[in-house]
Formats: structure tokens, C-alpha cells, sequence
């Protein structure tokens, strides 16, 4: 659909002006293919734009990798891997040059957190202060990681002497979506480094700056040549060269149900190469009698509003119990009137744009629709301003299990609310979804807490909090919200491979 930009009011902030005064814009550096240790022109030559989701205009031209460039990269990965000495070193130097890796990180946080805002529209102010620090810290905390990979021995039930040994699974794929380009990346990246693996990174299209700039820094860390490539392009092609070659020995995927299909398809096509998939989601939210109201609408509010909704395991939907439903919504409703949406650079905004303009019109689409099948509009439901992807803050009640606001992941600020009675029917709801993600659950009591928490079928259950991440807590989904997990030390294993070796002992009867 097309918006109707003469509908749209004008921002209480500036949107688009000079954010200048707001933070120093960053110098774009890094604009082609990292292969091998060097920057370097697609085969092809072609480039691609990359827009700034507050202007609409070009930030800069970004070279398009194809399927040749990946060739490149893999045969680069391969090399490093069967020749050189990432896989080979002590666990003990990985991991000391993957600090060195996160304290560069952190030096250059400025630079990171603008790009994220320029390119992904995120607030500079929360990139500054959590996604690029949460990237350090994922490399810090698998560094820490690196040399405690180890197997076991074995008590065989026969004459022999057996153990395994946990190796790198080889050269890995890794596919990176766009809503926290950095934070993402190097949720694949640090468990893939510390296990000894080589690896070819693919950022989303709308977002591929951050992931270039952290090529560059890898290089001055000291991470080998070959061992981190970066490949530049569209799923369509650079990624579905990923996912179906034949030398790439495991794919890791963050990003919509349907790609995560296409990928499982190429891997089972091509050579079985092991597959990771975080899909989307449609979380719910349910918030019992007993909560604190105004500390309930503070979570739902974050929950839905936090990132522009561009957030896999956002609260979409949000169930209340009767008792305290006027109130909640009441007090709700308020709080998204005052939500300030506006250039991410300035620190008075809650809410920047979103990504591009296909996500802008697919989230406009889904507002509409939710009018059109019957829902009642509390508050926002349009675009803000007259230039950028903005949108209100938008709440649907009277929403019904089968409309397509409930039903499909819109990845947008639309929250879907709903009123519950009882404890089975909030879980009946809240399971009432194809997907399996994340959960929030609001309570004072126990009981009902540890009962609902092992009924919901959700890869994460938050209880009186919400976005609660941690290196050390694996995230992954159940459903068509995908498999395996990243963070925590789950997430080495999708990147290492058990090898048993057995041997007889000495004067054994089976010789």
C-alpha cells in the first residue's frame, strides 16, 4: 500500500533535520565485500543503496555480493579453516584475541551506535548504551568460553577405553537480520569464534554498515585472515548461496518463519548441513488482578514499543484480566499518547523510524486491516511527520483470536489487546499462536506465576520483567518460532561437532 502522506501530522521533535546538533554523524568507511582479510569489489561491480530510515535518502552505495562472491568468501573460510591456525590455536589465545576484539568494540561505540541509527533507525542514545556494549560482552563472555570446551571419558560396557572430543564444525554460514544488526551478529559470531570455526557473515540488506565497520575491527584484533568474511547482498541471492553450498558445513539464521523455511530447504538439498533458526514471534503478554497496574503498563508498553516494535519477541499480545482491565487501559492508553517518536539522535525520543519503507507500508497495511475487520482503534495508527518511515504508537482492543493483527507477526508498534477471566483461559490464549517465542507474565502470586510459566509453550518466560537478555541465557524458540539457541553455552554447541574415539585396553578379549 501506499501511505497517505497528507494524513500524516507533524512530529513534536525534529525528525529529520539537523541531528548534527544531537551527535556527530559518522563517517561511512567501509562500503565493500570483506574477503579474505581485505576489502574488496563485488565480481560483478554492482553496488546497492543503503537509505537512512529518517530521511529516506542514500547514505551510501554498498557493494552487492552474488553467488560468486560467496564462492570467494568460502573458499577463503575453507582455507582458514583446513590450513591456518584459528582452528589450531590454544582455546586459551582464541580467546585473547576475541578480547582485544570487544575492547575495540568498545572504543569505537560512538561510531557503532551511529551507524545503527543512521542505517536501522535505532536510538542512538540505547545503541550507545546497550546493543554495541551487549556485543563486547557476548565476545567476552565466549572468550571466557574458548579453552573450557572439552568432551568426556567414557565407562564402556566392554574391554575398551573410549571418549569424545567436541570439535569446530568447520565453515558456518551466518545470516543476519536487521532490527539489531550488531547485537545479532555477534550472538552468531562470538560462540563460532571461540569454538575455532571460520565463517561467512551475511547482514540484511537494509542494515550492512555496522557488520563492515566489525570486519575492519576483527582485522586490527587480530583475527586470522579468511576466518571472518563479510558478504554484502540479498537473501535471494547471496543468502540462498549460503544456505545451499556444498562447503559450508552450518547455517545460523535469525529472521522471518518463511526465509527460515526456504534455508532448511536448501541445507536438506545441498549437502544436510546443520541448520539454527530463531523465527519470528507473536508473544503474549498476560498480566493477572493482582499485578501492579501501573508497573504493568510500563512492561507492556516496553514490550510492544521498545526498538519500534522491530523485535522478535515483542509483546503483541497483551491479555488482562477483568478485574483490573479499565484501569490498565485507561492508565495504557495515556502512556502512548505521551510516547515521543522522533529522531533517534535526540535523547528526548522514545521511538525512532522504522527500518524502510517496505516495513513502514507492511505495518500501515496490518493498521488498516485491523479497522477494517472490526477492532477498535485506542490510540495512534498513523505516520508521523512528512519525511522518514514514523509511526504512532498504536492499540487495538476488541480485537478477536482470529483476526490478522492477532494472528500475523507485524513487527511494528501494534499492540492487540485482550480481556481473560481465569488462569486457564489466559493460558489457552496465550498458546492460541503458530509461534513459541517469548513470554510475560505479570503477578504477585507464586502459584500462579510457576503454573503459568510451565504452560505456555515459549522458548523464554519473563516473570514481572520483560527484554531480560543475557549472554548467559540461551534464547532460542519452540513452534514456527524455529530451533536451536543462541547465548548461554547452549549456543557453542550448534557450532561444534562429538567425535568418539574408542580403543581397546590393553590384553582385551576382543583383540
Amino acid at each position: 500500500m501506499q501511505p497517505d502522506r497528507e494524513r500524516r501530522r507533524e512530529m513534536e521533535t525534529p525528525s529529520n533535520g539537523s541531528s548534527d546538533s544531537f551527535v556527530k554523524m559518522p563517517t561511512i568507511k567501509f562500503t565493500k565485500l570483506f574477503i579474505n582479510g581485505e576489502f574488496v569489489d563485488s565480481v560483478s561491480g554492482k553496488t546497492f543503496e543503503t537509505i537512512d530510515p529518517r530521511t529516506e535518502e542514500v547514505i551510501a552505495r554498498v557493494a552487492e555480493g552474488d553467488k560468486e562472491d560467496v564462492n570467494l568468501a568460502v573458499e577463503a573460510a575453507r582455507q582458514a579453516f583446513d590450513h591456518g591456525p584459528w582452528p589450531r590455536l590454544p582455546g586459551s589465545e582464541r580467546g585473547r584475541i576475541m578480547m582485544k576484539f570487544a575492547d575495540l568494540i568498545d572504543e569505537h561505540v560512538e561510531e557503532l551506535a551511529a551507524l545503527e541509527a543512521i542505517d536501522a533507525g535505532k536510538l542512538f542514545g540505547l545503541a550507545k548504551l546497550r546493543d554495541i556494549p551487549s556485543a563486547a560482552n557476548s565476545l567476552r563472555y565466549y572468550a571466557g568460553a574458548a579453552d573450557k570446551i572439552h568432551g568426556e571419558v567414557l565407562k564402556m560396557s566392554r574391554e575398551f577405553h573410549a571418549y569424545t572430543l567436541r570439535e569446530p564444525i568447520g565453515v558456518v554460514g551466518l545470516i543476519i537480520p536487521w532490527n539489531f544488526p550488531t547485537t545479532i551478529l555477534f550472538s552468531k559470531v562470538s560462540p563460532a569464534l571461540a569454538t575455532g570455526c571460520t565463517m561467512v557473515v551475511k547482514p540484511a540488506e537494509q542494515t550492512p554498515l555496522s557488520a563492515l565497520y566489525c570486519a575492519h575491527l576483527a582485522k586490527l584484533a587480530g583475527i586470522p585472515n579468511g576466518v571472518l568474511n563479510v558478504v554484502t547482498g540479498f537473501g535471494p541471492t547471496a543468502g540462498a548461496a549460503i544456505s545451499s553450498h556444498m562447503d559450508i558445513d552450518g547455517v545460523s539464521f535469525t529472521g522471518s518463519t518463511n526465509i527460515g523455511r526456504e534455508i532448511m530447504q536448501a541445507a536438506a538439498k545441498s549437502n544436510l548441513k546443520v541448520v539454527s533458526l530463531e523465527l519470528g514471534g507473536k508473544s503474549p503478554l498476560v498480566i493477572f488482578d493482582d499485578a501492579d497496574v501501573d508497573k504493568a503498563v510500563q512492561l507492556a508498553l516496553l514490550g510492544i514499543l521498545y526498538n519500534k516494535g522491530e523485535i522478535c519477541v515483542a509483546s503483541s499480545r497483551v491479555f488482562v484480566q477483568e478485574g483490573i482491565y479499565d484501569e490498565f487501559v485507561k492508565k495504557l492508553v495515556g502512556k502512548a499518547k505521551d510516547w515521543v517518536v522522533g529522531d533517534p539522535f535526540d535523547p528526548k525520543v522514545n521511538q525512532g523510524p522504522q527500518v524502510d519503507k517496505k516495513q513502514f507500508e507492511k505495518i500501515l497495511f496490518y493498521i488498516d486491516h485491523g479497522k477494517r475487520e472490526g477492532a477498535s482503534l485506542l490510540t495512534g495508527g498513523k505516520p508521523v511527520g512528512d519525511k522518514g518511515y514514523y509511526i504512532e504508537p498504536t492499540i487495538f482492543a476488541d480485537v478477536k483470536e482470529d483476526m490478522l493483527i492477532v494472528k500475523d507477526e507485524i513487527f511494528g508498534p501494534v499492540m492487540a489487546l485482550m480481556k481473560f477471566k481465569t488462569i486457564d483461559e489466559a493460558i489457552k490464549m496465550a498458546n492460541n499462536t503458530k509461534y513459541g517465542l517469548a513470554a510475560g507474565i505479570v503477578t504477585n502470586n507464586l502459584d500462579v506465576a510457576n503454573t503459568v510459566s510451565r504452560s505456555i509453550r515459549a522458548g523464554i518466560v519473563w516473570i514481572n520483567c520483560y527484554f531480560a537478555f543475557d549472554s548467559d541465557c540461551p534464547f532460542g524458540g519452540y513452534k514456527m518460532s524455529g530451533f536451536g539457541r543462541d547465548n548461554g553455552l547452549e549456543a557453542l554447541q550448534k557450532y561444534l561437532q562429538v567425535k568418539s574415539v574408542v580403543t581397546p585396553i590393553y590384553n582385551s578379549p576382543w583383540l
